[in-house]
């Protein structure tokens, strides 16, 4: 059957040929206007921009203006740039154009390929945003495909972290924005917890074009984008559910050591309802009750603090302080805190002082954030594997481009040793091999742990590590290293500015350059060095004149030579040290060497110890391997074996992708329940009078409260009327003769809710007629808000603590997704009721004091953003202690920003300096 395949292939082209030759006649067509574009003078190119959005106006789709568009992108870009699209980079940004996800290779010039379909969807005036990994390429990118949009009359902005509000609200109205898949979510969500409309930033979501599209909807999006503010002291509640469980016996629960998981069984959930009436905590008749979820919850982490965390072991007491080991290094994490209340839960059974809880204020996850965009593209090298995931989740396909000169790097068979010891050894045999002939070497590694293990037995083997901290005197180094000094450099995926440096100085001759496999991203690694990148850091602060042109033609010239060398040396050869559970994250790293036709090699070294390896059996291939008399040292390479790992993690991925589609289930029902709060804010912010909204909520407050006590057909003496004279009282604050009611003739239950209706709207026209209504419909639309938001983060607590109880309603055979939907839906609608309630409440109590200006809405709550890396397992947004002797502590700095060092120097003339 796969030779049937091969020849129909063969004869009809497989499916992406099919849709890359389509595309080649509009690259013939934009191709034929080459010469008469290139006849134009600046100003005249530069008017094409309004003639074209004059022609949108006019009835014109932007299909029709995609040749005319593409053709005046790339002349722009030729005179700009001195870069001139190639034709396989105009097929790339069509397929971008058309919603889908462009396949390039590394070096094939992505960055490019975005401003023809950029320029063409800005044209309408609704905004283009391109997303990227780290702050560094966004401002980078933004200033250097700038030049091209601002040629053309078009405005760029740029957000990074740092911006105040007005600096993002500008950025944002431009034509083109650049800026990180962090920020954009992070201020959709801000957006929505801001009181009026001209403060949100943002102005709607028409297309996106991610870069690195794999990196950000799959790898990045495996953990939500969360914004969390400190809630009020619960201590108290803490030390009670701690004191729960000394009490329960072997009987009461069960664990499960592997999962890390622990639940109660039948015998300890009669205990605890026990224990929890006693205590006057408990709701409802059963534990798991919808109105028990969040004590349910905390129970069960105080059960895991007990039972499954080692003191010593998982954490260490100091100072009064629950710290956290790490399980990987040993390493105390000061700082870092598990989430959900466990670290309280620790801290309750170490006795120490219980630190505040973090409240989730508004989260979303990024496959719910990108797919509200109208149109959505991506690029990156490495897509096809993960085809299924980007077609199901976002609706994306993936079109590989072909590649501008054919790809000469060879891709030699996996090497498999029986030990890790024996594997890194040949891995430094080959590096000395490189470094004897001159040829550059990258080695990738999975680990920040594993790129200083095999850092260290380099500098055992004689190595000196080169400082990267230290931009100039790193790149003098690796200048002077070559064939001759045996230096390397390590690379971890931390400080991207540094990141964009070392990789762009990785292809030198004789350069040795360890990364973790995502360090770097965005950044060609080109033989020889990047004379861009030199003649910015070296000619800095030279004037322009004979002197600096001299010299920048020397650099040139001098890199070129680099270049030669390197080439001769055979190109830059990759090394993996392990396979990584997704081939994906391999091709990204193999697609390093070979750039532009550029000749290189590429290896990966496994073991029999390593985690891909154990995962698929390697017990009985190690038995084997002896039985074989495989001697130490030795390896075995085999087609086969690089077939059969591949299976392995196809495997792998499926199990990943299911996991992922999973997770996304459950937030899609939150999400829906987001769409709904966050489409009312606005309503409500929009909204000139609320008056009709405030009194059909109060009037259906009073509905409920008739129906609680004067039950359907009842007689007047089996009403409760003490009951609803209280709650008229408490929520209504009118005090009425409701008893005196139900002795009338022929009262009925509509006469009593029209009564309280009347009472309660005469109460609101009389404030309306004190106060004047324009304040009125101030105070009910600041309410109204207030009110939501507080009640949409109770009910987001909520969610979570229902999330991480229902997966246990398996056990009993029933759907715990199912579960999850039918209570979500039971806790929204309790969530309405209560607004409804606490908003009429508080308006029939309020009373305003006079003043000259209306008072301010409440200020937002203190925020901090959090984003979990899956790679690292930290926030990236957590801040360290600043420390100016360690720029370690620095975290990211603005070029434009002063030196942490205290230079007084700008970053990018200091510590940040690009050489």
């Amino acid at each position: 059957m796969a030779g049937l395949g091969a020849l129909a292939r063969k004869i009809f082209g497989s499916a992406n040929d099919r849709k890359v030759k389509a595309f080649r006649a509009k690259v013939q067509q934009v191709n034929a206007l080459e010469e008469s574009l290139k006849a134009l003078t600046d100003e005249e190119l530069r008017a094409r921009t309004g003639e074209f959005r004059q022609e949108l106006a006019n009835g014109k789709s932007l299909e029709d203006l995609l040749i005319p568009a593409f053709a005046t992108v790339r002349e722009a870009a030729r005179r700009a740039l001195g870069q001139r699209h190639y034709d396989v980079q105009l097929i790339g940004g069509m397929v971008l154009d058309s919603g889908q996800i462009a396949e390039m290779r590394t070096g094939e010039g992505k960055t490019l390929v975005a401003t023809a379909p950029v320029y063409l969807n800005a044209l309408t005036g609704r905004g283009v945003h391109v997303v990227t990994v780290n702050d560094y390429l966004a401002q980078r990118d933004s200033e250097w495909m700038g030049r091209v949009y601002k040629f053309l009359g078009l405005t760029v902005g740029c957000i990074v972290h740092g911006l105040s509000d007005e600096q993002r609200r500008a950025a944002y109205a431009s034509d083109v924005t650049y800026g990180t898949n962090n920020e954009f979510g992070f201020d959709y969500l801000r957006d929505n917890m801001k009181h009026d409309r001209e403060s949100m930033v943002q102005r709607g979501h028409n297309f996106a074009i991610v870069d690195e599209v794999d990196s950000i909807l799959i790898d990045e999006a495996r953990t939500p984008l969360i914004i969390s503010g400190p809630l009020e002291d619960r201590s108290e509640f803490y030390n009670t559910v701690d004191a729960f469980i000394p009490a329960l016996t072997e009987e009461d629960f069960e664990l499960d050591e592997k999962q890390r998981s622990a639940t109660f069984t039948e015998a300890g959930n009669e205990k605890l309802e026990g224990l929890l009436r006693e205590a006057g905590l408990m709701k409802g008749d059963s534990l798991y009750d919808v109105e028990n979820v969040s004590i349910v919850h905390h129970l069960q982490q105080a059960l895991k603090a007990h039972k499954l965390f080692q003191r010593d072991k998982d954490y260490i007491v100091r100072n009064n302080e629950v710290v956290i080991i790490d399980e990987f290094t040993g390493r105390m994490m000061p700082g870092r805190r598990f989430s959900e209340g466990l670290h309280q839960a620790l801290e309750a059974r170490e006795k120490v002082r219980i630190q505040p809880e973090n409240q989730t204020l508004a989260s979303i996850t990024f496959q719910n954030y990108f797919r509200m965009y109208d149109k959505l593209a991506g690029m990156t090298g490495t897509a096809l594997t993960e085809a299924d995931e980007f077609a199901d989740i976002y609706g994306l396909e993936v079109v590989e481009i072909p590649t501008n000169v054919q790809v000469l790097r060879v891709d030699e068979d996996d090497e498999v040793y029986r030990t890790v010891e024996e594997k890194y050894s040949a891995i430094v045999t080959l590096i000395d091999d490189c470094k004897e002939r001159g040829q550059p070497v990258l080695v990738g590694t999975t680990s920040i742990e594993k790129s200083e293990y095999l850092a260290e037995r380099l500098k055992k083997h004689g190595y000196k590590q080169i400082d990267v901290t230290n931009p100039k005197a790193f790149a003098e180094a690796q200048k002077q290293g070559g064939a001759k000094s045996k230096v390397f450099a390590v690379l971890n995926a931390r400080y991207h500015e540094q990141e964009a440096m070392i990789i762009s100085e990785a292809g030198l001759p004789g350069a040795v350059t360890i990364a973790t496999n995502m360090a770097g991203r965005g950044t060609d690694i080109q033989l020889g060095g990047n004379p861009e990148q030199r003649v910015e850091g070296e000619l800095a602060e030279m004037p322009e004149g004979e002197e600096r042109k001299a010299r920048e033609a020397a650099i040139r010239a001098e890199v070129e030579e680099l270049k030669q060398k390197a080439l001769q040396a055979g190109g830059l050869y990759v090394i993996g040290t392990e396979r990584h559970e997704s081939r994906r994250i391999d091709n990204q790293l193999r697609g390093r060497s070979g750039r532009q036709g550029d000749p290189g090699h590429s290896k990966f070294f496994l073991s029999l110890q390593d985690d891909l390896m154990r995962i698929f059996g390697s017990e009985r291939m190690d038995t084997m391997l002896q039985k074989l008399g495989l001697e130490e040292g030795e390896a075995i390479t085999h087609p086969w074996i690089n077939r059969a790992l591949a299976k392995a993690q196809q495997k792998v991925e499926s199990r990943n992708f299911d996991i992922r589609k999973n997770l996304l289930k459950f937030d899609d029902v939150m999400n829906d329940q987001r769409k709904v709060v966050f489409e009312q804010r606005i309503e409500l912010m929009d909204g000139e009078a609320l008056q009709e909204t405030v009194a059909d909520m109060r009037h259906d407050v009073i509905d409920d409260l008739v129906s609680r006590h004067i039950p359907e057909r009842a007689y007047p003496e089996q009403w409760d009327t003490d009951g609803l004279q209280e709650e008229v009282r408490n929520v209504l604050n009118l005090d009425l003769p409701v008893k005196d009611w139900a002795n009338e003739e022929g009262i009925a239950e509509e006469e009593v809710t029209a009564r309280l209706k009347r009472a309660a709207d005469e109460i609101m026209a009389q404030k309306a007629a004190k106060y004047t209504p324009a304040i009125m419909r101030q105070v009910e639309k600041m309410f109204l808000l207030q009110t939501l938001d507080t009640l949409w983060r109770e009910h987001l607590a909520n969610l979570d603590h229902l999330r991480s109880v229902v997966g246990f309603r398996g056990y009993a055979q029933r759907d715990p997704l199912q579960e999850y939907k039918t209570e979500s839906f039971t806790l929204f609608e309790t969530m309405l009721t209560q607004l409804r309630q606490v908003t009429t409440t508080q308006l029939m109590r309020v009373e305003l004091v006079q003043e000259p200006d209306f008072p301010e809405p409440a200020p937002l709550p203190e925020m901090h953003p959090q984003h979990i890396n899956p790679l690292t397992g930290e926030n990236e947004f957590e801040t360290a202690e600043l420390d100016p002797a360690n720029p370690e502590s620095w975290g990211k700095v603005g070029r434009n920003e002063q030196c942490p060092c205290g230079s007084g120097k700008k970053f990018k003339h200091c510590h940040g300096a690009l050489v």
